[in-house]
């Protein structure tokens, strides 16, 4: 009877990863694809891929294609996709009041959009003496903690475009060759720095992160610099415990 069991379980997954299959062929194909284009490509017998499409259509994630023949993704899924939709500020808002409250500094979320990082979230630190920025304030990315980490998260060569861009707008001589090494240590690292290059009399350590729309966003702490100093190894400590827990929650 276990053994039964475990036959019957396998079997199970196994129908739920061609399903996966086949409504991924169709996404990278949204004019819709007949069913023996579908076996060619995710490699199923055609009759294994019918049965699939059939169980598909009963549930509205596929229907027929009536412009071209074949099937095509289904209504239903827009209704999924969006009850599934990742609210990144709302999902963040918790890691940033645990910081707060672990390093007593303000901790920020933005995102990477327009060539600058913009603030959508924050938790003001609870010294007398700390740094606030205002939500939507856009803040630059090559000497900001932020905007470098999220940088490092781009291909290299789009970074490098929006370096060299900012660096131009700005009237900044910047060595490009020592930027890019520096991108290369926040890979390493997985945290950035900007040590009084924003601001100054103001430090920032941060880390950015990809959620599910593929929009970059990061996490950053700015601190001012000489409370920096004496508690560096306490800030740093909590920013790589939020770098793990984002981790774990996205998977990147």
């Amino acid at each position: 009877m276990k053994q039964k069991k475990m036959d019957s379980d396998k079997s199970g997954i196994q129908v739920i990863s061609r399903a996966a299959r086949v409504l991924g062929t169709l996404k990278d194909h949204p004019q819709g694809l007949s069913l023996g284009q579908i076996s060619t490509n995710i490699n199923l017998p055609r009759s294994t891929v019918q049965r699939i499409v059939g169980a598909l259509q009963a549930e509205r994630l596929l229907i027929a294609n009536m412009a071209g023949g074949g099937v095509r993704l289904g209504p239903e899924l827009g209704a999924l996709a969006q009850a599934a939709q990742f609210d990144t500020a709302e999902q963040c808002r918790p890691l940033l009041v645990e910081l707060t409250k672990a390093t007593s500094e303000t901790s920020d979320l933005s995102v990477l959009r327009g060539g600058k990082m913009i603030f959508i979230d924050q938790v003001p630190g609870t010294h007398r003496l700390r740094t606030v920025s205002s939500v939507g304030e856009a803040f630059p990315l090559t000497t900001t903690a932020n905007g470098r980490a999220s940088l490092a998260k781009l291909p290299r060569a789009e970074a490098m475009a929006l370096a060299k861009a900012e660096a131009a707008q700005m009237k900044t001589d910047m060595n490009l060759d020592s930027f890019e090494a520096q991108l290369d240590e926040i890979n390493g690292s997985g945290l950035a720095f900007d040590l009084d290059e924003h601001s100054n009399g103001i430090s920032a350590i941060g880390f950015a992160f990809v959620d599910p729309s593929n929009a970059i966003h990061a996490i950053s702490l700015p601190t001012p610099s000489a409370r920096f100093v004496q508690q560096r190894e306490k800030i740093e400590a909590a920013v790589h415990r939020a770098r793990d827990m984002i981790a774990q929650t996205l998977q990147t």
